[in-house]
């Protein structure tokens, strides 16, 4: 039997927004004489959505912003009920779905840990024997007897994470909020996660923007678009599905509001595009072709000791390489240039791809840095290539031996 069936579930929500004095009494009198009255706009956040998760399935939700991730999450762990269609849970749920979810901020951390304990179902002197190990992974032994409202967002995020994986609930539900510890406290979750799921046989739902952290520790992946289910399978099948839907829409968009540049009164990037062999502007590069980058650059001052940087980063912002001239800066009059880099052969999977680039002294002292300043796709009509594209990033030539007395080439 499974622990977890969803049922047809529906949930809507009236689009709000602030009507005036007169509207109101418009829609009161519309109301007394029988007329009808002006609705708000009906949104499904979820759209008729049925599945089931068997006891110990680690199943990842992913999609894009909006598409009715978190909201599924509440309903499963009943925070939120439905407009229609039916949530049936089988065992206790620890969830964490935002910051401070669950965690009572008038209360201490110790407190909090007897608390949701308490919540759970699970005996005093259970707590009591887990007590230690909570705090000790939460790292708050300092501030463990400390009201948790005067904790920063980390501490509380530290704190309900050691909480929910420790006490034993039969499902774990988490959503997004490690994003908020450290990158060490991060690691540590993920192995503490890594753990539950190999040695404890727990019943996981993951979401998180991370996909190949999705990839890494489900065995299941839901792919929500809409309010809808439009994949339920193979982790790497639908996490490749949704980057290529988001990497292709990423393509279409034309932005020079750029995800991270840094200015300065030195110079100016006028414009960055990537240049075919008869060098015209391109959004697309055959695999193992050569990838040319050019920079138009407006200098404003003379600068001394300047070297460049240009890089090729994934849509989640992956550094893949970095080619740079810091072993040899030049000095530059004011004037407009055109900084170019070939690399004579991108041997990059087929996939959407940006470009990063650098501009500053060997010291350190930027003169200009961005990132994702334009984007391009790789593309090959190999299917050797093609079918490598969820192994990795880069693919290689290689010669293979097998070898014994005889040797044999593969």
């Amino acid at each position: 039997m499974p622990i977890i069936e969803v049922n047809h579930v529906t949930k809507e929500y009236q689009l709000g927004h602030i009507t005036s004095l007169k509207e109101n009494v418009a829609n009161s009198y519309r109301r007394l004489t029988g007329k009808p009255v002006h609705k708000r706009e009906d949104f499904k956040a979820l759209d008729d959505v049925s599945f089931s998760i068997e006891q110990g399935e680690v199943v990842g939700i992913i999609g894009h912003n909006g598409a009715g991730k978190s909201t599924l999450l509440k309903h499963l762990a009943n925070i939120s009920k439905p407009t229609k269609g039916k949530v049936i849970v089988r065992g206790s749920v620890a969830p964490l779905i935002e910051v401070g979810a669950g965690v009572n901020p008038e209360l201490t951390g110790r407190e909090n840990i007897y608390l949701n304990g308490a919540i759970l179902g699970i005996p005093k002197r259970i707590i009591k024997q887990k007590l230690d190990e909570i705090i000790e992974f939460s790292e708050l032994e300092q501030f463990i007897d400390t009201p948790v409202k005067r904790y920063s967002s980390g501490m509380t995020v530290k704190l309900g994470f050691s909480i929910a994986t420790s006490l034993d609930a039969d499902i774990l539900i988490v959503d997004e909020v490690l994003a908020v510890g450290d990158m060490a406290f991060q690691r540590k979750c993920f192995d503490k996660m890594e753990h539950m799921i190999k040695r404890q046989n727990k019943t996981v739902l993951f979401v998180s923007h991370q996909v190949r952290i999705i990839e890494r520790l489900c065995s299941r992946v839901l792919l929500l678009d809409k309010g809808k289910i439009v994949r339920d399978g193979d982790p790497t099948e639908a996490i490749n599905l949704f980057i290529n839907q988001m990497n292709e829409k990423a393509l279409n968009v034309t932005s020079k509001s750029n995800f991270n540049v840094m200015l300065t009164e030195d110079l100016t990037v006028t414009d960055i595009y990537i240049q075919n062999l008869i060098g015209n502007s391109t959004k697309t590069v055959r695999y193992n072709t050569p990838l040319i980058v050019c920079l138009k650059i407006t200098i404003h001052k003379p600068l001394k000791n300047i070297a460049f940087m240009i890089g090729v980063h994934t849509t989640d912002f992956i550094y893949l390489t970095a080619n740079s001239t810091v072993d040899r800066p030049i000095n530059i009059d004011p004037g407009q240039f055109v900084l170019t880099l070939e690399l004579p052969q991108a041997t990059f999977l087929p996939g959407i791809y940006g470009i990063r680039a650098w501009i500053g002294t060997p010291e350190n002292k930027v003169s200009f840095y961005g990132e994702d300043l334009c984007q391009f796709s790789i593309k090959s009509d190999d299917f050797l290539i093609t079918r490598q594209q969820g192994m990795g990033f880069v693919y290689y030539d290689s010669n293979w031996r097998l070898s014994s007395e005889t040797e044999i080439l593969l």
